[in-house]
């Protein structure tokens, strides 16, 4: 997979894109990254690239040519189609759904906004869907893109060590929170692991993950479970959870008086 970023810190997108499991799948020829600075199309000494906006108020917003004119070179780089994505606010939010639909693509193209923002009519001349990494405001799209290549990344085959990785991940299969994890030592003065993880029981250790994503999502994540098809099985152990949470929640607030 190909992934060009047309933005004014080509060298901040390298950077991240460098290491942990975007550089192994670089590495592994699995992706690649291609940065692009709208700044090497501007015209003029200067190389601007924003100008004021029209109706006054604060701020300054990016031009179209040099955006246009990058966006062309990025496009004419490879053969592939692109979709090309702004990394806005404004956008649709982020799901693993959407990732997945991502990472199925040969090439994408992400456009990094700066300032108050790109002009109106790039956006709808060249942009064909904005997507947002949540309900905030950021500098610029740089860290939202580094976000987006790196969901990307480890969904392609043979970026992770370990494929189960990426299935037993938060909101993949049935969009449920992932269970709690542990490791050694079993015996901790923070806690201890529990009994099941240490008994070989696979079936049993199977019930309690599946239990605790169940529960895990109830607690946090409450409204991901009316999206979420649950079986008559996971009802029993959601109740059964609940029931056990609500006990433990009731004890610990007799010790505490």
């Amino acid at each position: 997979m190909r992934i060009d970023i047309v933005s004014l810190f080509p060298e901040f997108i390298a950077q991240c894109a460098g290491v942990g499991v975007v550089g192994r799948a670089q590495e592994r020829g699995l992706l690649s990254t291609h940065g692009w600075n709208p700044r090497d199309y501007a015209a003029g000494g200067y190389r601007r690239v924003d100008d004021r906006p029209f109706g006054g108020g604060p701020g300054m917003v990016m031009m179209i040519e040099p955006l246009q004119a990058c966006l062309s070179a990025a496009r004419a780089a490879d053969e592939a189609p692109a979709p090309v994505i702004y990394l806005s606010p404004q956008g649709r939010p982020l799901t693993q759904a959407k990732v997945r639909e991502l990472a199925a693509l040969p090439r994408l193209i992400l456009l990094c906004g700066r300032y108050e923002g790109v002009d109106e009519r790039l956006l709808a001349a060249e942009v064909d869907e904005e997507i947002s990494i949540g309900d905030y405001v950021l500098s610029g799209g740089e860290l939202a893109a580094a976000v987006v290549i790196d969901a990307v990344a480890r969904l392609q085959e043979g970026a992770l060590n370990d494929a189960e990785s990426a299935v037993q991940d938060s909101f993949e299969g049935d969009g449920l929170l992932d269970c709690p994890h542990y490791t050694h030592p079993a015996s901790h003065a923070l806690g201890e692991v529990p009994a099941v993880l240490r008994s070989g029981d696979h079936a049993a250790i199977a019930r309690w993950r599946r239990q605790q994503a169940l529960g895990r999502t109830w607690l946090r994540r409450p409204d991901l479970l009316d999206e979420a098809a649950l079986s008559k099985a996971d009802r029993a152990l959601l109740e059964e959870f609940r029931q056990q949470w609500r006990h433990a929640t009731l004890a610990s607030g007799d010790k505490n008086q």
